[in-house]
């Protein structure tokens, strides 16, 4: 069941690139765990259910590297998983990068709020397997589209990424932005983003990468004008290396929220 909450309703945001649960501390684990990056492990279903048991303190959750299910997850759907195992109401994936059946990246989407729409869009890229996900709270004139994207680490590709989100956008007056955008808020393809669509610039930096020493802010949560951020944080768990990213933000008007 679903109820309308009042007006000016807060939510909590969580991005958070999991690297298909493979638990990376150090440059050099990237080479000497290499072998995670292909094959099934234990210890990525233990980081898995850590994350889980802090999903329930959000209302929508954005992934980026969970495997649709492959040989380096088990043939495992992580963001069914952490759904289920944190008993989130809500789920969807998009399937972007399918490597023969060793790996296949995807973004993910969990939440306590029932979407009204979902849609998958792929990125534009000289090699494809990126996509950005379109999930719609409430009704088309005043909800709330969320946005959950992963860029290329190109800066060319990123720059026509952007630009075809930013007029994805331009139909969502109340609008967010989440994921490893691959890039800092004042890159040239950042300000190109800021300057033709609705979204702010964020006023502080949030560094969330490496994990284990953070200096550089590549993941981010940003809002349109509409709507208000009064807290952004990293969580102080690693689970990947990206630090996730969470934001309280507070909406003009509210979608339908989910119940038990």
């Amino acid at each position: 069941m679903t109820r309308a909450p009042g007006k000016h309703q807060r939510l909590r945001l969580l991005s958070c690139n999991i690297l298909a649960g493979a638990s990376v501390q150090r440059y050099h684990q990237y080479v000497t765990r290499g072998i995670n990056a292909v094959l099934p492990a234990r210890s990525k279903l233990d980081n898995l259910d850590r994350l889980a048991e802090l999903l329930p303190q959000f209302d929508v959750i954005g992934l980026q590297e969970a495997d649709a299910g492959s040989l380096r997850s088990g043939f495992l759907n992580q963001t069914r998983y952490l759904a289920e195992t944190s008993r989130m109401p809500f789920w969807s994936h998009q399937p972007n990068r399918p490597v023969a059946q060793l790996s296949h990246t995807a973004n993910g989407l969990i939440c306590r709020l029932e979407p009204e729409v979902v849609v998958d869009y792929p990125l534009p890229s000289r090699i494809p397997g990126r996509g950005a996900l379109l999930a719609r709270f409430g009704d088309e004139a005043h909800g709330l589209a969320v946005v959950i994207a992963h860029l290329s680490l190109s800066a060319q590709a990123r720059a026509r990424q952007l630009a075809f989100i930013a007029e994805v956008l331009q139909d969502h007056p109340h609008a967010v932005l989440m994921g490893d955008l691959n890039t800092d808020s004042r890159s040239p393809e950042m300000r190109h983003l800021f300057a033709h669509s609705s979204l702010q610039a964020p006023e502080h930096a949030v560094p969330t990468f490496p994990s284990w020493k953070p200096r550089r802010a590549l993941d981010h949560i940003l809002v349109s004008s509409h709507i208000r951020i009064d807290k952004m944080w990293t969580l102080p768990q690693a689970f990947s290396d990206h630090l996730a990213l969470a934001a309280e933000i507070q909406l003009p008007s509210a979608p339908r929220k989910a119940h038990k």
